[in-house]
């Protein structure tokens, strides 16, 4: 059976050494995060994921969600139980205002929280992670008494949230959406029309549902222009608070998917079910932005996530499997043959999967620190600069975690060799789950090309230009450092070919917009692999410093694993400049009967 550990050791060296989190305390909710709290807080975090959430993970996902005739859905066993210790321990209101009965605690917390659920049951972490966003965009544009209304309840997890964008004709292109909405006269709305794939949509583990549906008011300009965003709750909500009747809000059918089956996907039907409209109107897009931006770094998390337990189980299995002799000679020779340990190419891939896991889980923490700024900082320049940053990371972060995560819980699940394929060693699990994060919340081709063009050329280019700076100021200040001088050298390279690769879209995009589009990918994948390594190189500075100071072997581990990555990883920063440059002749020229 699969086991999880919460890599609490790892997290604590990144908050602590890495990004001097206590440098943050003139942020609002930092200065109570002190490192005995924040070491506690993680501590119980683990404690509830590996105890609680991860024993529930196989057994959901053999048991999934069921639809009863009258429209109601049941969660796998032990589920309801298991988000009520999950809202008691306060997780779902860690970084919300107190004011609406959150703890006010960092958002960065949030998203190491995040981690170790979604490793321990992504499925089931899918139900307070999407509660979180619905929450997260009601505190940006919902009304104070919309906040009143639906936050204190949610945050103490009596009510969950969802986002409804998805419709039976429209995916990605939400200026194709129908669900219509009729002004009441009372400042409500009646919602009517169909939505699909929607998680969380329907479960029996919260008394409502705050549902965000994305909505065109009656006469509203054609397009994304027209479209608002408007509050429904399931079950009506009197002036007491006390939950009522439904709201002619139904669960047509739940799909029937590869992955997370513990997680209720459902086709929602709203038959004149009553909304209030949140925001602007015709801004419903601005609105559920907060949400989604939100949720594409949790759904990058989910692809360290599954990195990370797959690989954890992969060490485990590598440690314990005899299997052939070690071509240096035998390693165990009182023994039949050798542990998989022992054999040069299993090596190989454990050691690229943990690269990627420690630089991932720094490359999310960096930018959640970012988050807490932007929405926190008193400092405007502060702010635009941690926004630019989120703006341009978000899609390489969703797009690259995902894809890679996914690589690498297949990765993982080969270690097993046929075992890796039946279901009881729980590898296939990983891997059918870690499948749909690179799908939903826009897939990654789309993320990929929101990155090249939108986020690549906002504002002149300033957020591009200021991580060149940042990365070759980092490479030039350290320049002298002999322990550093294996790191700098390919980070440098890297670089070089991530400019490159941005100056030749600048210079061959504009005039043929199929460059761009053809050479997106790569460019995301190119943008990912320099942050990585820039993650490895500051965490190699830190844990060099502690190495010098008296650390243990695990920080001499972090060398190794930094020069690992500069050795295996970042070299393929050329293969994605050399794509990107070969330009969008051959990828455009067949015609479509010739495919």
């Amino acid at each position: 059976m699969p086991a999880y550990k919460a890599p609490v050791e790892d997290t604590l060296f990144l908050l602590n050494d890495v990004f001097q989190f206590q440098r943050y305390n003139n942020l609002p909710g930092f200065a109570e995060a002190t490192p005995d709290l924040v070491e506690a807080v993680l501590g119980e975090g683990a404690r509830l994921c590996e105890e609680v959430l991860q024993p529930l993970n196989r057994s959901g996902d053999l048991e999934g969600c069921t639809r009863k005739p009258d429209g109601t859905v049941t969660t796998p066993k032990g589920f309801k139980a298991a988000y009520e210790a999950f809202a008691g321990g306060g997780w779902i209101g860690l970084a919300l205002d107190p004011e609406y009965g959150g703890q006010g605690l960092p958002y960065t917390l949030g998203a190491i929280m995040n981690e170790y659920a979604s490793s321990a049951n992504m499925a089931f972490a899918m139900y307070p992670g999407l509660t979180m966003g619905a929450m997260a965009a009601l505190n940006v544009h919902g009304s104070d008494a919309q906040k009143r209304t639906y936050l204190p309840k949610m945050a103490e997890g009596a009510w969950s949230g969802t986002m409804n964008l998805t419709e039976p004709h429209c995916g990605t292109d939400l200026g194709l959406i129908k669900t219509k909405a009729v002004p009441q006269g009372d400042g409500s709305y009646a919602i009517t029309g169909t939505k699909i794939f929607i998680s969380a949509g329907e479960q029996d583990i919260t008394e409502n549902i705050v549902h965000l549906v994305l909505a065109r008011i009656e006469g509203a300009p054609a397009g994304t222009k027209g479209i608002s965003l408007f509050v429904v709750p399931r079950n009506e909500i009197a002036a007491d608070g006390s939950v009522g009747a439904n709201n002619k809000v139904t669960c047509g059918s739940i799909e029937h998917k590869m992955g997370i089956h513990g997680n209720a996907t459902c086709v929602m039907n709203y038959d004149g079910a009553r909304g209030w409209l949140v925001g602007e109107e015709n801004r419903g897009l601005a609105a559920m932005f907060v949400m989604m931006n939100e949720a594409r770094l949790g759904v990058a998390i989910q692809g360290l996530a599954q990195s990370e337990v797959a690989y954890q189980n992969a060490v485990a299995y590598a440690k314990d499997r005899l299997q052939g002799r070690a071509l240096t000679g035998p390693k165990e020779p009182g023994k039949p043959a050798d542990p998989l340990f022992v054999h040069p190419d299993v090596r190989r891939t454990l050691m690229s999967i943990k690269a990627f896991n420690e630089a991932a889980r720094a490359f999310v923490i960096w930018n959640a620190l970012k988050s807490d700024v932007a929405h926190r900082s008193a400092d405007a320049a502060e702010r635009q600069a941690a926004d630019d940053q989120l703006g341009l990371m978000t899609p390489v972060l969703k797009g690259v975690l995902t894809d890679v995560g996914f690589d690498n819980a297949v990765k993982a699940q080969q270690i097993f060799g046929g075992h890796g394929y039946i279901a009881e060693h729980g590898m296939e699990q990983f891997v059918r789950d870690a499948r749909i994060a690179m799908i939903y919340e826009g897939a990654n081709g789309v993320q990929a090309m929101d990155l090249v063009g939108r986020k690549l050329g906002r504002d002149g280019g300033r957020a591009i230009m200021a991580f060149f700076n940042e990365v070759g100021g980092f490479v030039k200040a350290n320049e002298g450092d002999a322990a550093l001088k294996p790191l700098l050298g390919p980070l440098a390279a890297s670089l070089g070919h991530l400019q490159q690769a941005t100056m030749w879209f600048m210079n061959n995009a504009l005039a043929r917009p199929d460059n761009a589009g053809a050479g997106a990918d790569d460019y995301m994948h190119l943008l990912g692999l320099v942050s990585l390594g820039y993650m490895w190189a500051l965490m190699a500075k830190a844990a060099q410093e502690k190495l010098t100071a008296g650390g243990d072997e695990r920080l001499a581990a972090k060398l190794v694993t930094a020069r690992f990555f500069m050795e295996r990883s970042l070299p393929e920063t050329a293969a994605h400049l050399a794509r990107i440059t070969a330009g969008a002749d051959t990828t455009m020229a067949l015609e479509p009967e010739l495919f």
